[in-house]
């Protein structure tokens, strides 16, 4: 469980939060928690998605139970440091989609003094590390790992299986591509579908 630290204006103090995990185990949820607890302190707070993430909303963070907080959808992750003004605190959802620059971006603003708060896939559907996501968590100094069910068995998932044979990596989709695995059953399903093909 992640507890924010206080927060001393005078000594102002940047550091990154991730918030990672497979899809439908919670983590936009957790970031637009507390990103809405930093507004509640009346911390200046900005957030950012990639632009090309429209599957609920063009301008708001959506999680899967419907909560939603106001973003700017921005190209790359260079416009992140261009936006980000005056801001104590910076939210990035989806942050896998980004570039290989947001890590650097997120090392900048935490080095400014901003606390950042990336939520994002630490892997793809093929079970690799995904984007930018390895270089983030290896600078962060805070990483919530959360767990989606596995819809085989119950066990915690930590994978994201793709239903359909499509092999892009970056292929939008919710439960009707995606689907949350256990270990056991990713492991199972692969070898059932190698065997298939």
């Amino acid at each position: 469980m992640f507890l924010e630290n206080p927060v001393d204006p005078a000594s102002r103090r940047g550091w990154i939060e991730v918030i990672t995990g497979s899809m439908f185990s919670g983590k936009t949820e957790e970031l637009i928690r507390r990103l809405k607890r930093a507004r509640i302190a009346n911390q200046r707070v900005e957030i950012f998605k990639p632009m090309l993430d429209v599957r609920y909303s063009e301008n708001e963070v959506v999680s899967h139970d419907s909560n939603a907080i106001r973003s700017t959808p921005v190209a790359g992750s260079g416009n992140i440091l261009l936006l980000a003004g005056d801001v104590e605190v910076v939210g990035i959802d989806e942050a896998q989609f980004f570039d290989r620059g947001l890590a650097d971006v997120c090392n900048q603003l935490a080095n400014s003094g901003i606390r950042v708060i990336v939520a994002g896939l630490d892997m793809d559907f093929k079970g690799k590390p995904f984007g930018p996501m390895p270089d983030i968590l290896a600078m962060a100094e805070y990483i919530t790992k959360v767990h989606a069910v596995c819809v085989r068995c119950g066990n915690l998932a930590q994978y994201s299986h793709r239903k359909s044979h499509d092999d892009q990596v970056l292929l939008l989709g919710e439960k009707e591509l995606y689907e949350p695995l256990c270990r056991r059953c990713y492991n199972l399903r692969e070898e059932t579908e190698e065997k298939s093909n």
